[in-house]
């Protein structure tokens, strides 16, 4: 698999890991990940949940994270290029960037929403920064605004496709449409690397184009590789690792997991999202997760109204109380059938070939 290039940076591997929160990829795994060539990438989303005064200053504690993970990644990383991943859906989202920013993050991935300002946010910096896609019409409003805004566009973009874990950027009935199977989107990213080209024109300077969603290994990249995507991204795989951060009762999860355990779900974010049944999902069908607190971690969130707290089930799920967490996951989740390691997977999306864990 060829290097990627973004601007002035350069990735030995086309891979990059999918951000994960909340903390599912922190420094550990992004900096394991660097280390082998990829791009790692860190979640800043309630990033601080560890932090010692999270509970009374979560703002506080989120900002300091980011810059101790950064750092951390960066230490482990033996050069490579250390990001964030960002959602736009969050309360704190503009100084999420800043402070990234500030800590020196490579690159800045942004989705959950559409990051109309960030241009603006890294302006200045030599971090480079991407949007989260899942449709033509999204990137072409994206370049408009940049293109008039802030006479800029993307460094980079990323696809994100329906087989995707986490929050998806699609409808639940377009969710259901594509569960067939990721070549029913291929359709799409055609467009929209299309679109990207024409872009590249204007700008007159190479825009890598990145596919995720679904992508488990060497035949995945194979097939995007064909449509003309510049490199992958790659999530799920990653957290069955002995390098992820996430407790080894989540990695547990994934492997036990198997196809009729992945479900799609509503999310308090607003979005549908892929995740594992257990017994949490459980009890919030039966309205037993009532909201005893606010975290303040999203835009748009009434705690009167949503079904269960997400911040609140994702820290439980990473420490490790599955039975009362949410735990995302890709739609292939069933073939992780052990902990392996960050070189095995790099290794495996790099050859080219189908590979089964």
């Amino acid at each position: 698999m060829r290097g990627l290039q973004i601007g002035n940076k350069r990735a030995e591997v086309a891979v990059i890991q999918g951000g994960m929160g909340v903390g599912v990829s922190l420094s550990g795994l992004a900096g394991a990940v660097a280390a082998e060539g990829g791009v790692g990438i860190i979640s800043t989303a309630q990033i601080g949940y560890d932090e010692p005064d999270f509970a009374t200053d979560h703002q506080a504690a989120n900002i300091r994270a980011i810059g101790k993970h950064i750092a951390a990644a960066k230490a482990r990383a033996r050069g490579g290029l250390v990001g964030v991943n960002v959602m736009r859906a969050l309360k704190d989202y503009e100084a999420h960037v800043k402070a990234a920013v500030a800590a020196g993050a490579d690159v800045v991935i942004s989705g959950a929403g559409l990051p109309l300002e960030l241009p603006e946010l890294v302006a200045g910096s030599d971090t480079k920064f991407a949007p989260i896609v899942s449709s033509e019409k999204a990137i072409n409003l994206l370049f408009r605004k940049w293109d008039k805004t802030y006479n800029t566009t993307a460094d980079f973009v990323v696809i994100e496709g329906p087989q995707a874990g986490g929050h998806l950027g699609f409808s639940a009935d377009q969710v259901a449409t594509f569960e067939n199977g990721s070549a029913a989107f291929d359709d799409e990213i055609v467009k929209i690397i299309a679109r990207v080209r024409q872009q590249e024109m204007a700008y007159g300077r190479k825009i890598p184009v990145i596919v995720a969603g679904g992508i488990f290994d060497g035949k995945d990249v194979a097939r995007v590789m064909a449509l003309g995507a510049d490199g992958v991204q790659a999530a799920t795989r990653f957290v069955a690792t002995e390098e992820c951060d996430a407790a080894p009762a989540y990695k547990a999860a994934y492997v036990a997991a198997g196809k009729e355990d992945v479900r799609i779900i509503k999310s308090p974010v607003g979005m549908p999202g892929r995740a594992l049944h257990n017994a949490f999902l459980d009890k919030v069908g039966r309205g037993e997760c009532r909201v005893s607190r606010c975290f303040g971690c999203l835009a748009k969130c009434d705690p009167k109204s949503i079904p269960y707290c997400i911040t609140e089930a994702l820290i439980n799920a990473v420490k490790g109380d599955v039975d009362n967490g949410l735990i995302f996951a890709g739609s292939q989740v069933e073939r992780i059938t052990k902990i392996s390691t960050v070189k095995a997977v790099m290794d495996d999306l790099k050859s080219g070939k189908s590979g089964m864990e």
